[in-house]
């Protein structure tokens, strides 16, 4: 059994991963566990990595015979150690006593048993255990382990034990095995992240179902300004849609039970406004916002990095610019003198025109007087002849 981070040397998360992974794998040798920990780098490795169907960086796998299991967890030593230990073992165990039946509901906040012998449920049952013994522990006891106050009304039977109480498993009225337990895997109140706001979508829990409502907490707003692309106001209550990405927003400050209860109510009812959704033109206002929050905390950060990243291409496009523009007005100026040397523009030619003009005048006043004296000696050469 193999627990692999698949990495690439260039990923920040990576190297951000690296001593948390150096600490697994000391603490699992250390406590006798058949978990072997590696890595391999999937950039030198890719025909191997892409075989694993690893899409991004860090990837985190748990190989076991025939099987990889995805962990999708919080990465911190405490939660990847829980993963490898849950998954290298057997996808259904055995609870052989009341003690260690109470022993294991102090220590798992959920646990899925299931109640009686052979049975097409529990076969069932054993595919849906290894599918999801990546989120949770799957157990199979008798009937006698539990105390008196826990009741079933039929055998075979799969039971939850949560929140101080438990739930069965109903093949008529619930969806599939599979689907309920995928649902029933969460507490009824939640500490929320990203990652468990993701897991909640994947399982298709939505606002539309009373039995679907799931309560918790989230610390800070950072995560949720980028969903409703707005500043949220700490404390706040909002209810979200997993499932189309709509939330919705109290019209006055919830101060006491009576209030949330009527604003989930509206809710239910369809008389709240929704906000948001999955649409292109909220996921295209979404990515802006997100962009905008990123180049706003790089230089809320990092003044001096933020100029540099952003400055130096606006400062590269702008120069280009400024080049293009004055290339094309040096070619307008360079084609006026070249036209202005060959003597072909309008001013030039129309004073070259006059210019000829008066030379011809001139030229005609000068010729006239001496047509006119040639023209006298002519006519009076006959008549000298004649008085000859």
């Amino acid at each position: 059994i193999w627990l692999v981070d698949f990495y690439a040397p260039w990923c920040g998360y990576c190297k951000k991963l690296e001593p948390i992974w150096h600490e697994v794998g000391v603490e699992l040798r250390s406590s006798g566990s058949p978990v072997r920990v590696g890595k391999m780098d999937a950039t030198a490795y890719s025909g191997m990595a892409s075989e694993f169907g690893v899409r991004g960086y860090p990837t985190i796998k748990l190989l076991k015979g025939d099987l990889a299991y995805n962990y999708k967890g919080p990465r911190t030593k405490d939660d990847i150690i829980e993963f490898a230990n849950r998954v290298s073992g057997p996808a259904v165990r055995a609870l052989p006593s009341k003690q260690m039946f109470e022993h294991m509901l102090k220590r798992h906040n959920v646990l899925f048993v299931y109640v009686g012998g052979e049975s097409p449920l529990k076969e069932k049952y054993n595919d849906v255990a290894s599918e999801l013994i990546v989120y949770s522990y799957f157990f199979s006891a008798s009937e006698e382990i539990f105390p008196e106050s826990v009741t079933l009304p039929e055998l075979p039977a799969i039971v939850v034990f949560k929140d101080g109480g438990y739930f069965t498993y109903d093949e008529y009225e619930d969806a599939s095995l599979s689907t309920w337990v995928n649902k029933e895997r969460f507490q009824g109140y939640l500490q929320i992240d990203g990652f468990t706001l993701y897991e909640l979508g994947e399982t298709g829990k939505s606002v539309t179902e009373n039995i679907d409502i799931q309560f918790g907490h989230m610390d800070g707003n950072d995560y949720i300004n980028s969903l409703i692309m707005s500043e949220v106001t700490v404390p706040s209550v909002i209810i979200l849609n997993t499932s189309n990405e709509q939330y919705f927003l109290p019209s006055e400050p919830i101060e006491n039970m009576e209030q949330l209860v009527q604003f989930i109510n509206s809710v239910l009812n369809g008389s709240a406004q929704s906000y948001g959704g999955d649409g292109i033109i909220q996921r295209i206002k979404r990515v802006a916002f997100d962009a905008k929050s990123t180049i706003m905390s790089v230089f809320r950060s990092s003044p001096l990095l933020g100029c540099f990243l952003f400055g130096l291409p606006l400062g590269v496009i702008s120069l280009m610019c400024y080049g293009i523009c004055t290339a094309e007005s040096d070619d307008g100026l360079d084609d006026i003198d070249a036209l202005k040397r060959e003597g072909l523009t309008d001013e030039e030619g129309e004073e070259e025109e006059e210019e000829e003009e008066e030379e011809r005048q001139r030229a005609a006043d000068l010729q006239g007087p001496e047509e006119e004296e040639d023209d006298y000696v002519e006519e009076k050469d006959p008549e000298e002849k004649k008085t000859d």
